[in-house]
């Protein structure tokens, strides 16, 4: 008698079994597919015309961060025509097609804040998606042995210090929709986070335990704080109410922790962890639950995860002879390499990458078109800039 006429439920289990994995494969090949598309599309050309000084110099570089080309009119797919003559103007003119799609004029606030307007709406009706011009971004700046936590335009401009603790500071991070950042900060000599209102500049300690706290990260609705603390002995990551109080414990292993990010539900965070030997990615639930290791194949060691605002992604530094700047499915598989650098931050279109490299002896940063791998450094006078933190 045949074993499948004994047996005829294995049988179909494993032709189940089989189905299964096939589903799986074939999910895993179109991710990769959709990522590889994602970092491989040509930058769409865009010809500018009657701007000149600031204004033109502004819209150059928007357009060129998000994904545009600009070129003569003969090879241009779009027109940006205009001026600036005390207020910019602009007319965006689709030369396929031969339609207006755009045509406005921009007042108040500082030329600068005009163009970045006229750009960001240029993108949108490019892409179909919003710009990114108007964010600001925070960042770690180092001048000689002192580090203090500043703000500045995207594009590098304007920057602010937001500190000065004349001590190490690290890792700012934004909450969501408000002027608020948290970072780690040494001013009472140990490594203690804080919430900094930048419209009031009132400073509040959100966890002072002894040892280790840092890598604060905020939920997506800004009520919580996950963070990476060492007061049970090695850092583990734990998640708190946005004034550290209600302290959850969500790991607890022999090996370190480190920079925790949200995904956009808010229900998950991808962190960085040695529990298998190097140091990976991984991704637990916000009660605790279900952590298992993001697979991140060709990477080796991984680190400083960035979820993309669209949920698709997640971007992460990879440590190889040198540092590369990486991006993996949301549900892990194979990496893709951007370029080179480090400490990536998705803006809120979920096209660009904010993120730091090095360049003649320092750290700079540097803004990443992901489709196109293009990236542009951004404008400082500050040192070494580093730990970027682009406003969502």
């Amino acid at each position: 008698m045949k074993f499948t006429k004994l047996f005829p439920g294995l049988l179909v289990a494993a032709i189940c079994c089989l189905s299964v994995i096939g589903k799986a494969q074939d999910q895993q090949d179109q991710q990769l597919r959709v990522i590889k598309q994602a970092a491989n599309i040509k930058p769409i050309p865009v010809t500018l015309s009657g701007y000149s000084g600031e204004a033109e110099s502004v819209l150059r570089n928007d357009l060129e961060v998000q994904g545009c080309e600009i070129v003569a009119r003969d090879g241009a797919q779009y027109s940006v025509s205009g001026g600036n003559s005390g207020q910019v103007q602009g007319e965006l003119r689709d030369l396929v097609t031969k339609t207006v799609l755009l045509n406005n004029r921009y007042s108040g606030g500082s030329l600068r804040s005009q163009a970045h307007n006229l750009a960001d709406d240029v993108i949108e009706k490019i892409t179909g998606k919003p710009g990114i011009s108007r964010y600001k971004i925070a960042f770690k700046g180092q001048t000689g042995s002192s580090t203090e936590i500043y703000i500045s335009d995207f594009d590098g401009f304007n920057p602010v210090p937001v500190t000065r603790d004349g001590a190490l500071v690290a890792a700012p991070c934004w909450v969501p929709r408000k002027r608020i950042l948290y970072y780690t900060s040494y001013k009472s000599h140990f490594p203690d986070i804080y919430s900094h209102d930048l419209s009031s500049g009132e400073r509040k300690p959100v966890a002072r335990y002894p040892g280790l706290n840092s890598s604060a990260a905020i939920s997506p609705d800004g009520r919580r704080v996950a963070m990476i603390l060492s007061k049970s002995g090695s850092p583990d990551l734990y998640v708190a109410d946005a004034d550290g109080t209600n302290l959850k414990q969500l790991t607890q292993t022999r090996e370190d922790e480190s920079s925790p990010c949200w995904a956009p539900d808010g229900r998950k965070i991808c962190y960085v962890s040695s529990a298998g030997g190097i140091p990976g990615l991984y991704v637990i639930s916000v009660d605790g639950s279900s952590a298992k290791k993001l697979r991140t194949v060709g990477s080796g060691r991984a680190s400083e995860p960035d979820w993309s605002p669209d949920g698709r992604f997640i971007a992460f530094t990879a440590m190889r002879r040198e540092f590369d700047v990486c991006v993996v499915p949301a549900e892990g598989g194979d990496a893709i390499t951007l370029t080179a650098g480090e400490d990536p931050s998705w803006g809120a279109n979920s096209r660009t990458i904010l993120f730091s490299r090095r360049s003649k002896g320092k750290q700079v940063l540097s803004l990443l078109d992901v489709p196109t791998k293009r990236f542009k450094d951004v404008s400082q006078n500050l040192g070494s800039c580093s730990q970027p933190s682009w406003a969502k």
